[in-house]
């Protein structure tokens, strides 16, 4: 009856229940401190977000709910022909469908080339790749890869600005005018009319901000090298120094990296402008021009050859024909491609020669300063030569002296007063010994005046 009984209550708890209890507890927000940490979740995100509002403020839909990223989905900005634009985040799949291209013109717009330029025309669309932007166009839309990029946000603001104001071609109204026309000739005034009011087509319009917005960067960044390198290079001139040395290797490192994508970009656009069947695949809206008159005129001679009267019939076959040939005759005209890329590789050739200039220019500081290191050497050699003379003639008389000072007989020990002149005779004649010397160096130009 004394002793305890072994079992314990059923509402005790150990030491080690209770640890863990009181740490669910304390897990557990409460509804109110839910609601504050929630409050303050989103005030901080909209303050990081701020930088980026502005760029993505017009492009979301309106009333639309921000769907759940998807797998593998990348972020993607869309402009048409009218300015609108609006974000979306499409995977690799929908971009192929979309745009016609193979997987491989994705794995050139990924971060593995994200320094590279290319320009590549496919059947449908063009595919951008200068530095930073990476796009792809076809004639109705541009499709911005990574639009909340700081370098982006230019490019987009600059085609939010242009795109409305400009007139682009219109595609289904010029299809429809050669839907209606007849003969060849009034498709051919319409033709002339519609060529004499266009402007660039909406592909060209996009790859010119494109080009505007690239060289633009590159430019900025050339003056600021040559701001930073010739205070740097005049400095090492001045004083050779370790500071200055790492200062001139750092500035020799970042003009070889500009050098590098300035060259990349010139080497894309000389490479386009030396292929002009390449050139003629970039104009995405003709082709597309083609593509639907052809069709509107089969069409229309289609439902011609339902009529009774043959000779009609041959004359609307005549036009077609013509209509034909006069829609592909200016397949080969580049014309205004190739005045867009040569106004910018004169930009670009400009700014190479603005880099080659200025690494001349530290080529040309180190030569200077390897001269003036050269001479110092010379100095230190001509130096040690006067040294080396020098003890050569207290070497000799030295010699002497211990000779003299050696304990044995000689008769010139008996002699009063000899010591000062037999040293100083001996001081002499070493001394007109090294002045034979640096005259002989001298004179065989081992020492400089």
């Amino acid at each position: 009856m004394g002793r305890r009984s072994g079992k314990k209550p059923f509402f005790s708890f150990s030491k080690k229940g209770r640890s863990a209890k009181r740490l669910e507890m304390q897990l557990i927000p409460s509804p109110a401190e839910h609601h504050l940490v929630s409050k303050s979740h989103c005030s901080s995100a909209a303050v990081a977000d701020a930088p980026v509002s502005a760029a993505t403020a017009a492009a979301q839909p309106h009333g639309g709910k921000v769907a759940k990223k998807k797998t593998g989905a990348r972020l993607w900005m869309r402009f048409d022909r009218a300015g609108q634009s609006e974000v979306l985040e499409l995977e690799k799949s929908s971009i192929i469908k979309r745009a016609a291209i193979p997987s491989r013109d994705l794995r050139i717009l990924g971060p593995v080339f994200s320094h590279s330029s290319n320009i590549l025309a496919r059947e449908k669309a063009m595919v951008v790749n200068l530095e930073f932007i990476k796009a792809i166009v076809t004639a109705e839309e541009v499709l911005i890869l990574d639009p909340l990029c700081q370098e982006v946000i230019p490019f987009i603001d600059q085609l939010r600005q242009q795109l409305p104001i400009k007139s682009p071609f219109r595609v289904h109204d010029l299809s429809h005018d050669a839907q209606k026309s007849a003969t060849g000739e009034e498709w051919t005034k319409s033709n002339e009319a519609a060529e004499n009011e266009r402007e660039l087509p909406f592909e060209f319009q996009v790859l010119e901000i494109a080009l505007e917005i690239v060289c633009s960067y590159l430019d900025c960044s050339v003056t600021d090298l040559e701001k930073d390198a010739y205070p740097v290079l005049d400095e090492l001139a001045m004083n050779v120094s370790t500071k200055n040395l790492e200062r001139v290797r750092s500035l020799k490192s970042n003009l070889t990296r500009l050098l590098a994508r300035v060259q990349k970009v010139r080497d894309e656009i000389e490479q386009l402008l030396d292929d002009d069947v390449n050139m003629a695949h970039l104009y995405l809206t003709r082709k597309q021009m083609q593509i639907q008159q052809f069709e509107a005129l089969i069409a229309s001679a289609t439902s011609n050859s339902a009529g009774p009267h043959l000779t009609r019939l041959g004359s609307n076959a005549n036009g077609s024909a013509s209509i034909i040939s006069s829609i592909y005759a200016d397949d080969n005209d580049v014309e205004d491609l190739e005045m867009l890329l040569e106004a910018y590789f004169m930009q670009l050739d400009g700014m190479r020669n603005k880099i080659l200039s200025v690494r001349e220019y530290i080529d040309d500081t180190e030569d200077y300063v390897n001269i003036q290191l050269d001479n110092q050497r010379n100095e230190l050699i001509q130096l040690q030569l006067v040294l080396t003379i020098a003890s050569f003639g207290i070497a000799v008389d030295t010699l002497i002296v211990g000779a003299f000072a050696m304990n044995i007989p000689c008769e010139l020990y008996d002699m009063q007063h000899i010591f000062t002149p037999f040293v100083g005779g001996t001081s002499g004649g070493c001394f007109v010994i090294v002045l034979l010397i640096l005259v002989y160096a001298r004179w065989k130009k081992l020492l400089g005046p």
